[in-house]
């Protein structure tokens, strides 16, 4: 029989209520299982052979604060270098010295489901384009995270760029392609990852790109190859796919790995990912209204990253193993 409902005054502790409605609550509460200062204590393997062995805890960035200040833009990707090279100018012509700019998949090339443009894609040009980027970050003092197909051999790549405010630039070859990317373009076979230079010191970030968000074995590696801060850069724009899958992801991916996640997706009327950032609680700290091109700023304490659940993996029944390119 359902019980009648017990009015809840402001201002009531929340432990009273409890108590009032759970007679059967042991008094006093106990403490929460899950605090990082809990002393990790577990049996000897000789006592129990079945025994989960000690949790490891690796450490935490708590003792300082890393600060980031993100900019997302959301931004219209069409297949013409010069018209994207214009849009990347306008957002970071308004960015502050310091600042991560984060922009779309195929940002400086072009990129749709259909690649058949890219037989008249000038591999000179965007190679010009690149250039022009990597000045942009160095004159403006900003950091940019920007996608782009690129020429990979006698063929084409699905590429993430870093270009840093120091100068130079480093590449993420993308190595899960989308079904239209397969016979197309070239995957990579590497997961390597980005040190951007901060006023408290470097940190490591780790990019993804578009379906790679299915993939959390990938997350996982970048998070214990320490990244603090995930990238991803996606082109999804697609009536096909169920409206709500693909913003839950980023928020498990950044949950489960206890790391911030900034994404950013192409302004398109069909847009289905959402350009966002989340905590590494899973907590959405800014999102940007799906359709229309926009900039959304956050700042961010990377030291609230964590490997709390990382160090809780159960690595002697299920592991990893990266067959990577080591220089990647």
């Amino acid at each position: 029989m359902l019980q009648a409902a017990v009015p809840y005054e402001i201002g009531e502790p929340l432990v009273r209520r409890q108590r009032h409605l759970m007679s059967r609550l042991p008094e006093p509460l106990p403490e929460p299982r899950e605090r990082r200062d809990i002393p990790t204590r577990a049996r000897r393997h000789d006592q129990d052979s079945h025994a989960a062995p000690p949790i490891t805890l690796a450490p935490v960035l708590q003792d300082r604060t890393v600060r980031m200040s993100v900019v997302i833009a959301q931004m219209p990707v069409v297949w013409d270098v010069e018209a994207n090279l214009g849009t990347v100018r306008n957002v970071v012509g308004e960015a502050r010295p310091g600042d991560v700019v984060v922009l779309p998949e195929g940002m400086l090339s072009g990129y749709g489901e259909d690649l058949t443009p890219l037989d008249d894609l000038d591999p000179a040009l965007l190679g010009r384009a690149v250039e022009r980027v990597a000045e942009l970050a160095v004159q403006r003092r900003v950091h940019i995270f920007a996608g782009s197909l690129l020429p990979c051999g006698d063929g084409w790549c699905n590429a993430g760029l870093f270009f840093s405010a120091e100068g130079g630039h480093a590449v993420y070859r993308k190595i899960n392609l989308a079904m239209n990317e397969r016979g197309r373009l070239r995957a990579g076979d590497g997961l390597p990852t980005f040190s951007v230079p901060l006023p408290e010191g470097h940190v490591t970030v780790g990019v993804q790109l578009c379906r790679e968000i299915r993939f959390p074995e990938q997350w996982q590696h970048l998070a214990s190859a320490d990244a603090r801060l995930f990238v991803y850069l996606t082109n999804a724009a697609n009536v096909r796919e169920p409206g709500g899958v693909w913003r839950s992801h980023l928020i498990s991916r950044a949950a489960e790995n206890q790391r911030f996640l900034v994404s950013a997706n192409l302004a398109h009327p069909d847009q289905h990912c959402p350009s966002m950032v989340v905590s590494p609680r899973g907590e959405v700290l800014g999102e940007l209204p799906m359709g229309p091109a926009g900039v959304l700023r956050r700042d961010v304490d990377l030291a609230e990253a964590g490997d709390w659940y990382l160090g809780q993996r159960r690595q002697d029944v299920v592991s990893l193993t990266y067959r990577g390119n080591p220089g990647s």
